[in-house]
């Protein structure tokens, strides 16, 4: 159900912003679901102020421009050159200031920038209606008559205040929370406020005859019944206020007169429908069900039968309408529509329920009537609509309004024991606050007497019927969270608790890794101290007090130089396309306050080294390189869900080349090929790469949660570039000045070819780069894709000194 958060406020006093509010409703079961701002206009003419004139000469390179300067409340004046022809000193003006993104009646969106115009500087844009989106004219700029002070919003002169659109996730049982009034009343009681109602005790039958007669003859199925006739009304657009309250909650406008009805039914929760009065034959309403078989043509053209249950809305020729679910086509307004008649009623809850779902029908009357109206409410909404349709199409109202009501549904009562209220809150309220909430409620008090009250519950409420309900809606109101946990709270359940077991990770990688061909090792923790001179923490290095050789003397400070030698071992015995792991401990030590503390680190190594697969005659094989490894540790990280990681240079010693991946200030991996000089130190005669993670970072960043998105509906577009680049340009360099010139429509980027040869200077590469551009909210035009496209050359000409080949 959708909500206006500015129509609320018309119904009921609270300060609460959009998503306080939105705690408070969910904290009293109405679950909001979202909350989303919606601007009267687009852009919500942020960045646009008032302006005033200070000065305007003549531009003196160009006969249809002048030169301003316009004060906008800022230290000093601004200059602006403009093209209107009825620019003038001394007017209030629109100033769009530097940096204001425009929306345009009709074209595409544009950003002011600080400009030359034929020489003279222009620092903003003086506006006309169609470049702000309030209008088609441009026949020159909007000139203002207000007194709002210079540097005022514009948003605030044409009072353009954002909604907020709440998004609730009503329950089967909340049916007096289908609507704005529903909602109101929750605010109502939480916060001590009293509802305001809109006024219609102007409301005054007319001199007119009314010629059109009523007839109930299914009061069970339609226990109340209003109606009015209306003429003389004008059928005609509607004002700005009601097509921005129905844009807000996503409901086309249609005319003046439908969407007062639309309006209606979702501010006050009452359905209501409107009939042309020249299309009812015979003069006569009846409320009956045809027999079986009746053929009813409904808004949407499609022909339905009727079966002999249906209750339908009939004049002296047949059906105009399905009661409480669907309007007739021939019966509805038109735009040539002179007189009218309201009906609001009340419907049987059952009776609606089975005959929307007999014809496959869900509209907003239907979901409203099948789960329970107020009874209450039709005449108090007949009055209040006839109001709003003599307002806004004119008309005379007739010297009669039905209300039919044969039975008046009675409040429920219902007993309640202070003693069970207690005991299924788990509180002891106490007898005076109880009252105090259930008022706040509309629920009255009938009697009482001692531990037990009778309670009058209005008939809009029909989910309150016993006494447990009651005590609910005592408990939503007192609040979930004020009720205290008992000290000796116990409960039986069934849950699944995950927790990040180190050791079930590590099967997990294990498993990931063995199936990649990887094997794992188990190493010593003791080295040479020249393998630990490799690192930079030399006054972090624990030495054994008893070496058991001059050589095995410190603790390894990195699992590097271990799996160095078993890399070694196996060269030498003729196993040369290797891949390794290990999960291990390095150590270092720490002196604090004359201290010294010693640390044991976990950490996970992955090694490789000879060819990436082994020789066969089905296929050929290639030394393993940076990218296989850079690869794998991908393959790692995502399987540990983590994500946001920054990515640096290495500056290790113990690296040729190679990179760290940064989360939360910290190095998570740090990879790379090994230094040559250190592979020769420890014998070997390949080239190896290695990778060593953080493991009890990486621990603590995993996620068991999966995360679904929904499939994008409109397509990706692929666009592709050659650069010609200097050789020191890195491709990290070229993703993020893409991603940070388009960030809305750029979703990855690739390079799928690079080469380097004679037709280059022997300084320069080429790289061949994909671009998968999405737009989720519509299909991408050539328009879009071009400009975008011209937007990311331009930025890789200008930041990586990029020549784009045509």
């Amino acid at each position: 159900m959708k909500i206006s958060y500015n129509q609320l406020k018309t119904l009921v006093d609270f300060d609460h912003n959009p998503h306080k509010l939105g705690e408070i409703l969910t904290n009293t079961g109405l679950e909001v679901e979202g909350i989303e701002k919606v601007d009267a206009v687009k852009g919500g003419l942020e960045g646009l102020v008032v302006g005033h004139v200070v000065s305007c000469e003549k531009h003196l390179d160009a006969d249809k421009l002048s030169v301003t300067k316009v004060d906008v409340g800022g230290e000093s004046l601004l200059d602006i050159v403009c093209g209107a022809p009825n620019i003038a000193a001394g007017q209030k003006v629109i100033v769009a200031l530097v940096g204001a993104t425009l929306y345009p009646s009709s074209g595409e969106a544009f950003t002011i920038k600080k400009s030359k115009i034929r020489g003279a500087v222009s620092e903003g844009m003086l506006c006309a209606e169609d470049e702000i989106g309030l209008g088609q004219s441009h026949a020159g700029i909007m000139v203002l008559d207000t007194e709002l002070p210079v540097g005022s919003p514009v948003a605030k002169y044409f009072n353009l205040e954002p909604d907020y659109l709440i998004e609730i996730g009503l329950t089967p049982n909340r049916a007096d929370a289908a609507s704005h009034l529903g909602v109101a009343r929750d605010i109502k009681a939480v916060n001590n406020s009293a509802i305001r109602l809109p006024d219609v005790s102007n409301f005054a039958l007319g001199t007119s005859s009314a010629s059109i007669d009523l007839q109930v003859e299914d009061a069970e199925a339609c226990p109340r019944f209003c109606g009015l006739e209306i003429k003389n009304i004008e059928v005609k657009e509607s004002p700005e206020w009601l097509k921005r309250f129905l844009n807000t909650i996503g409901v086309n406008s249609i005319n003046n007169i439908v969407d007062i009805t639309n309006y209606v039914c979702h501010y006050l929760g009452q359905p209501m429908h409107i009939f042309d009065a020249d299309a009812i034959s015979g003069d006569k309403i009846i409320v009956k069900c045809p027999t079986s078989g009746t053929e009813l043509t409904t808004l949407d053209g499609t022909s339905r039968k009727l079966s002999g249950t249906d209750l339908a809305i009939c004049n002296a020729d047949g059906p105009m309408a399905i009661a409480g679910v669907f309007g007739g086509l021939k019966s509805g307004v038109k735009p040539t529509t002179k007189n009218i008649f309201l009906e609001v009623a009340y419907f049987n809850p059952v009776s609606v329920r089975k005959t929307a779902s007999k014809h496959g029908l869900k509209t907003d009357a239907s979901f409203r009537y099948e789960r329970g109206t107020d009874p209450n409410m039709p005449p108090f909404a007949i009055k209040f609509a006839a109001n709003l349709i003599q307002e806004l199409a004119g008309g005379d109202f007739c010297d009669k309004m039905f209300d039919i009501y044969p039975s008046p549904i009675q409040n429920f009562e219902i007993d309640l024991k202070i003693k069970n209220i207690d005991r299924l809150l788990g509180k002891a309220l106490g007898e005076e606050l109880i009252l105090d909430i259930l008022g706040k409620l509309d629920i009255s008090l009938i009697s009482k007497s001692e531990g037990q009250l009778k309670v009058s519950v209005p008939p809009y409420r029909v989910d309150v019927t016993r006494e447990a309900d009651v005590v609910e809606e005592i408990l939503r109101i007192y609040g979930f969270e004020n009720i205290e946990l008992s000290e000796h709270l116990s409960s039986d359940f069934i849950a699944a608790f995950p927790e990040k077991d180190p050791e079930t990770l590590k099967v997990k990688l294990s498993e990931a890794l063995t199936a990649q061909g990887f094997n794992e090792i188990q190493s010593l923790s003791i080295v040479r101290p020249s393998d630990n001179q490799w690192l930079e923490q030399q006054d972090s290095v624990v030495k054994l007090l008893n070496p058991l050789s001059e050589e095995l003397s410190e603790m390894r400070q990195s699992l590097l130089f271990s799996g160095l030698n078993a890399l070694v071992y196996n060269v030498n015995r003729r196993n040369k396309d290797l891949k390794f792991f290990e999960f291990g401990r390095t150590y270092t030590k720490n002196t604090v306050d004359g201290q010294t503390k010693i640390k044991e680190n976990k950490v996970l190594g992955v090694w490789m080294s000879g060819n990436i697969a082994t020789e066969s005659w089905m296929q050929k094989t290639s030394a393993v390189n940076y990218h296989h490894l850079f690869q794998v540790v991908s393959q790692i990280l995502t399987l540990m869900k983590v994500k946001k990681i920054d990515t640096n240079e290495t500056a290790n010693q113990a690296f040729a080349y190679g990179l760290e991946h940064v989360v939360r200030n910290k190095v998570l991996v740090k990879f790379g090929l090994v230094n040559p000089t250190l592979a020769a130190q420890a014998d070997l005669k390949q080239q190896a790469f290695y990778a060593e993670f953080d493991w009890d970072l990486l621990c603590k960043l995993y996620s068991s949660e999966n995360k679904f998105v929904e499939i994008p509906k409109y397509p990706e577009v692929r666009r592709d570039l050659s650069l010609v680049l200097n050789k020191s340009v890195k491709f990290d360099q070229i993703k993020k000045a893409a991603f940070n010139t388009e960030k809305k429509l750029l979703k990855s980027i690739n390079v799928f070819d690079v080469y380097q040869g004679e037709k280059l200077p022997e300084d320069q590469k080429s790289y061949s780069v994909s671009f998968i551009l999405q737009d989720e909210e519509k299909t991408l035009n050539d328009q879009q894709i071009d400009k975008t496209m011209q937007k990311l050359m331009a930025v890789f000409e200008s930041e990586v000194g990029a020549v784009i080949r045509k």
